[in-house]
């Protein structure tokens, strides 16, 4: 691979190609001396945000931990929707597992080798392409349970594993690009990064194709299919009277909802960035110091989702506690008494579609 010379079209590189998920991790000074914006930055948020990942590592582990343990110790009543729930929680704890090299590499600088830097970085891919499309593909099955009744098609557990075996090779050929050209290397100044390293040619078509397609297919695309899927399914339970599948809806909306809340601003903001580096619009010093804010603080708020779906269990999934509490019990860690009195079963669904986390 052709490497770079440390002139105008690295520092244009740096600045430029803020792609995925680590876009202001131990960003690069070489825009310094070259170009007339200097990156604001500073060491208490610096170790701010260490400190976050830091616990979002910890809430992410524990928290998916349980939502794992949980959904495997029932396998007679685990639903079609609690297969997707189950994967997406693997995604997030995967992810997790990355943030305290992450937080090392905020804190100094990458130490840990090209093949690590590829690695974790595939890994927060992934993470953020199944995510969404397990929500997607949860939708679907949702829609098609509530809006047309077959509920027959969605008890089909079997396929459910192709399904989302294929999400998993999907979001693996999504996140190529980094695999590809990501690597650790020295810089001028920041010593050594993990960064994409491409080349000196046709930089920014390249710059422009690995932003687009896989925002495309792997956020906008099953975005759109979770909106109309919701949409149609939301209007059709306010006309019915049914309070489980209206509990389990309010589980699976928020699970939803904290996603997008999460991870919207962080692609409108990365749009925003590609329009300017393209020269769409205007590329102004301040403009470029507060996209680059934006992306550093919308990134936190993108990390921070691995830990909020199990919280959103434990406080609105009643399933979800009456089957941790069961588990404790099974254990002797707590009486059966306990799971009388803080659990609740008055909508338990006696169905095989049963859900062990809504």
């Amino acid at each position: 691979m052709e490497s770079f010379s440390f002139n105008g079209d690295l520092s244009s590189f740096f600045s430029f190609y803020n792609y995925t998920y680590d876009y202001s991790t131990a960003m690069p000074d070489t825009a310094i001396s070259s170009a007339p914006c200097r990156p604001e930055t500073s060491v208490l948020n610096k170790y701010l945000v260490v400190v976050i990942y830091c616990l979002v590592f910890i809430l992410s582990v524990v928290g998916n931990g349980l939502v794992v343990l949980v959904v495997n110790s029932s396998h007679t009543s685990r639903s079609v929707t609690d297969i997707y729930l189950l994967n997406l929680a693997v995604a997030d704890l995967l992810f997790a597992f990355s943030l305290p090299l992450w937080a090392a590499y905020r804190a100094h600088e990458w130490v840990f080798g090209t093949v690590m830097c590829k690695a974790i970085s595939v890994l927060q891919e992934a993470n953020f392409y199944s995510g969404i499309l397990l929500l997607a593909c949860i939708s679907v099955d949702r829609y098609l349970a509530i809006v047309y009744a077959t509920r027959a098609a969605t008890e089909k557990r079997h396929w459910v594993k192709f399904v989302c075996l294929g999400i998993w090779i999907f979001s693996m050929l999504l996140s190529l690009p980094v695999l590809l050209f990501r690597e650790a290397f020295p810089s001028p100044s920041n010593g050594t990064v993990c960064y994409e390293r491409i080349g000196n040619e046709d930089t920014n078509k390249w710059r422009v194709v690995l932003r687009v397609l896989p925002q495309t297919f792997g956020f906008a695309l099953p975005l759109l299919v979770m909106l109309f899927c919701y949409g149609v399914t939301i209007h059709t339970l306010l006309q019915t009277k049914n309070a489980q599948k209206q509990r389990a809806m309010k589980v699976i909306f928020a699970v939803v909802l904290v996603f997008l809340i999460c991870w919207l601003p962080y692609n409108i903001t990365l749009v925003s960035d590609t329009l300017m580096r393209t020269r769409a619009i205007t590329e102004t010093c301040e403009r470029r110091n507060r996209i680059d804010t934006a992306l550093s603080v919308t990134q936190v708020l993108g990390f921070a989702h691995s830990c909020i779906n199990p919280i959103i269990y434990a406080f609105i999934g009643q399933k979800f506690r009456n089957s941790f509490l069961k588990i404790l019990a099974q254990r002797g860690l707590i009486s059966k008494d306990a799971v009388a009195r803080y659990g609740r079963t008055s909508y338990a669904s006696t169905s095989g579609n049963t859900s062990t986390t809504l």
